[in-house]
């Protein structure tokens, strides 16, 4: 039986043979070829992931942030592969671009990135990086870009969407708010450290030993604790700091001023109604000290009885210090408030 069983064996197996497609060999042998291909590639790929990797990990041990070119960031940033976030500042941080918003903001992305650097968490999922308006103008070209300075983060996968660009201008620049902005786009969280800064410390204790010697030297006489124009100096400080918006610059860490890195023009005043610039702020507060001298010399013109001409002068002075710097405050408020002045709605 074995014997027999022998030859069968053998002519089956040519039977398969003759049943299989006379063109199938060349498919599989192309089918073979291209999977040896496609593994091919994707090894490739993998290595210079890694390599890309390896290079974005050996710059983090030397600095936080690294700046790039235009040919650094075609490479680490716009092609593929890439499996990492990358947070970019373009800025203009040389001299001759007198761009002082650029270095405070410089400043607080330095302090961030340093908060990431030397954490515990730090990883290659997430890394910082600079782009400077005179090192890659061909980058700036290519974003149209007019701006400075401007936070993009580029995710792993696709392109940056509108929420990946910060919003510097309603919200600041402050260390704190990038990381919570990183937070929500890369589901990193960056705890913030800052270092130690005893100015404000300094400034108190300067405040407090001034104020005690002064009512030590005339501890004799304490009678101008009692001067109500004094106070009434003082409450103004306050009220024209509040109102100009000192705490909201505080809470937000705005810019002083925003100037364009191509035209070099600055701009003092903000263009949303959302947002305020510190320096604006300034010019509120000139505004309004201003307004409230030449109502005081208008209240004086009315109240008191002195000579009639002296008075008339007074009065016109007031008059005019109200006029021409409340129409200034009003220009500013229009252009912020671009539907100025309302309307009511008109019934059907």
């Amino acid at each position: 039986m074995g014997a027999r069983g022998a030859p069968s064996r053998r002519r089956l197996a040519g039977r398969r043979l003759r049943y299989l497609p006379t063109g199938s060999f060349p498919f599989l042998l192309l089918l073979l070829l291209l999977c040896i291909q496609l593994g091919g590639g994707q090894k490739k790929k993998e290595n210079l992931l890694a390599e890309k990797v390896e290079q974005l990990m050996e710059w983090s041990s030397r600095r936080s942030i690294f700046r790039m070119n235009g040919d650094k960031f075609r490479k680490f940033i716009k092609a593929p592969p890439r499996n990492y976030s990358m947070i970019v500042m373009f800025t203009a941080l040389q001299p001759q671009r007198q761009c002082s918003v650029c270095r405070q903001a410089n400043e607080e992305y330095q302090i961030l990135a340093n908060s990431w650097r030397y954490s515990s968490a730090f990883c290659n999922k997430l890394f910082f990086s600079m782009v400077d308006y005179d090192e890659g103008t061909d980058v700036f070209q290519q974003l149209n870009m007019n701006s400075a300075p401007t936070f993009m983060h580029f995710p792993p996968k696709g392109r940056p969407k509108r929420a990946d660009t910060f919003d510097l201008q309603r919200i600041g620049f402050a260390a704190e708010q990038l990381a919570k902005w990183i937070a929500d786009r890369t589901d990193v969280h960056i705890r913030v450290f800052r270092p130690p800064n005893y100015s404000g410390t300094i400034a108190l204790a300067l405040l407090v030993s001034l104020v005690g010697g002064l009512l030590y030297l005339r501890r004799n006489n304490l009678e101008f604790i009692y001067n109500k124009t004094g106070w009434a100096m003082v409450s103004l400080c306050i009220v024209f700091a509040m109102t100009s918006g000192q705490m909201w610059n505080h809470i937000r860490g705005p810019p002083y001023a925003h100037k364009n890195p191509h035209n070099g023009q600055v701009s003092y005043i903000h263009g949303s109604s959302q947002a305020q610039f510190v320096a604006e702020s300034h010019i509120i507060l000139v505004l309004n000290a201003a307004i409230t001298m030449g109502m005081v010399l208008l209240n004086e013109a009315a109240t008191s009885k002195g000579d009639v001409g002296k008075r008339r002068i007074i009065c016109l002075v007031g008059l005019g210090l109200v006029v021409f710097f409340f129409s200034f405050l009003l220009s500013i408020f229009r252009s912020k408030y671009h539907g100025y002045p309302y309307s009511a709605p008109r019934m059907l």
